[in-house]
C-alpha cells in the first residue's frame, strides 16, 4: 500500500512538471522582440521606447542605445534605403502583440531629437500570429518560431518605419509614420545640449554625400 502512494505521488509530480513545462512554452511563444535600425551612416541613439500591448497595458523602457546599421565605406551612397534590416533580440517579455510603440531618438547626423507613437496595424499582427504557429512553406518539416520579430527602422528628418518578420523570417514593411521633434532636446535637456558623437564613418559619409532625406 505503501509503495502504490508513493508511486502514485511522483505521478502527480511528473504531471504537474509537464503542465509548468507546457504553460512556459506556451507563455514563451507569446513573447515577441523589438530593435532598432538605422540606414547607413546615419547614426542613431535611441533614448527611450515603451510598447503599448493590444490589451492596453503598457511595457515602459523596452529598450535603448545604438541601432542596427553599417558603415560600409565603399565608395556609393548606401544611406540611401534602409539596406538590410536585422538588430538583437531585445524580447517584451509578457506583452501581447503591439498596439503602438513609442521611441525617442537622437538623429545624430543631424543633430535632431525625434519622438513618434507609432501605431502598429492588424495586418502586422496577423503575420506575427502566423510566424509563431505557421512553417516556412519553403521549410514545412521546420517548427514555427517561438519569438516574433519587430524591427523599428528610425532615420534623419524624423521617419520612423516598421517591418515584422514572416513565417520565413523575411522582414515585411507594416507601419511608417512621422515622428515631431522633442522641444527639450536630446536627453530631454538634461544632456546641456549634447547628442551621442558621431562616428568618424559617419562624419566623412556626410561630408562626401550629404544626408538623403526622402530616401526612406
Amino acid at each position: 500500500m505503501r509503495v502504490l502512494v508513493l508511486f502514485l505521488g511522483m505521478l502527480l509530480v511528473i504531471g504537474c512538471q509537464a503542465t509548468d513545462s507546457q504553460s512556459k512554452s506556451e507563455l514563451t511563444r507569446k513573447w515577441w522582440s523589438l530593435s532598432f535600425n538605422e540606414p547607413n551612416y546615419m547614426k542613431v541613439w535611441v533614448e527611450d521606447s515603451t510598447v503599448e500591448d493590444i490589451n492596453g497595458k503598457l511595457f515602459p523602457r523596452r529598450g535603448g542605445g545604438r541601432a542596427a546599421g553599417s558603415e560600409p565605406e565603399d565608395g556609393t551612397e548606401s544611406a540611401r534605403g534602409w539596406g538590410e534590416i536585422t538588430g538583437g533580440v531585445r524580447e517584451v517579455v509578457g506583452a501581447d502583440l503591439p498596439k503602438r510603440i513609442y521611441v525617442r531618438w537622437q538623429s545624430v547626423v543631424e543633430p535632431q531629437t525625434y519622438r513618434v507613437w507609432i501605431d502598429i496595424p492588424e495586418e502586422a499582427r496577423k503575420i506575427m500570429r502566423e510566424s509563431m504557429s505557421e512553417s516556412c512553406p519553403t521549410t514545412p518539416d521546420e517548427p514555427a518560431g517561438t519569438v516574433s520579430l519587430v524591427y523599428v527602422g528610425l532615420a534623419p528628418g524624423g521617419i520612423a518605419q516598421v517591418w515584422v518578420s514572416d513565417k520565413c523570417m523575411k522582414a515585411v514593411k507594416v507601419a511608417r509614420a512621422q515622428a515631431e521633434i522633442e522641444p527639450l532636446g536630446p536627453h530631454l535637456g538634461k544632456s546641456g545640449g549634447n547628442y551621442y558623437p558621431q562616428s568618424e564613418k559617419s562624419k566623412r559619409y556626410v561630408e562626401r554625400f550629404g544626408i538623403p532625406y526622402g530616401s526612406w
